[in-house]
């Protein structure tokens, strides 16, 4: 398994008031991969560039996918620029990759024979690897999921104050880095979902003034 499944696996998992945000998600499992791919050593970060180095075998068809999506040449792509290209409905991928690996399924009711259910986990040995490494705090994935709001409890700012204690737990540097930029791109999506919501209700304001 790898970092991006076992963190979509902890995010339906986890008991929380709500589900995370899915464009919050999509921007942590970005991160996952990237940390992945530093792992493998197929890049590494020249202050916040994405620097491509040897073409791995990878088994995973996802991450595959994303060592093959990397800028190979200069100017390369920056690790914030990454995570707004590659994140961009990735959850929904990652969704479709553990339905087909059997590992989640589809909950129909008996009365709506022909909709689509909710996504229900599978107990597999996946799903077992991904507790693990989340009930043992594993610092990687619990600071993902807590930029992305998988907390089980907290929620808004207090999701970040905690992912920003566990990059100070990080000890290598191109890792804090990704995990930096993860946590300020959520930040910036949901200022920017703050501002269309005011833009919104301003409108709609607006609206019922020139109904009356």
């Amino acid at each position: 398994m790898t970092t991006p499944r076992d963190l979509l696996i902890v995010a339906m998992d986890v008991e929380s008031g709500r589900p995370p945000e899915r464009g919050d998600l999509s921007l942590a499992l970005a991160g996952a991969e990237l940390i992945d791919l530093l792992s493998a050593r197929a890049v590494r970060l020249e202050g916040d560039q994405i620097v491509p180095g040897y073409r791995p075998t990878i088994p995973d068809h996802l991450l595959d996918q994303a060592a093959s999506s990397l800028v190979q040449q200069t100017p390369y792509e920056t690790v914030d620029d990454w995570l707004w290209r590659r994140g961009e409905g990735l959850a929904a991928a990652y969704l479709a990759a553990l339905e087909d690996a059997g590992q989640v399924t589809r909950q129909r009711r008996r009365w709506r024979p022909f909709r689509t259910g909710q996504p229900v986990l599978a107990d597999s040995a996946a799903r077992r690897q991904a507790e693990d490494r989340w009930t043992s705090q594993e610092t990687v994935l619990t600071a993902l999921a807590s930029a992305a709001g998988i907390n089980g409890t907290r929620t808004g700012d207090e999701q970040l104050d905690v992912a920003d204690d566990a990059l100070g737990d990080v000890a290598d540097d191109a890792v804090s880095t990704v995990l930096a930029a993860v946590h300020d791109a959520v930040r910036e999506l949901e200022a920017e979902r703050q501002r269309r919501s005011i833009e919104k209700a301003a409108f709609d304001n607006v609206w019922r003034g020139d109904g009356d």
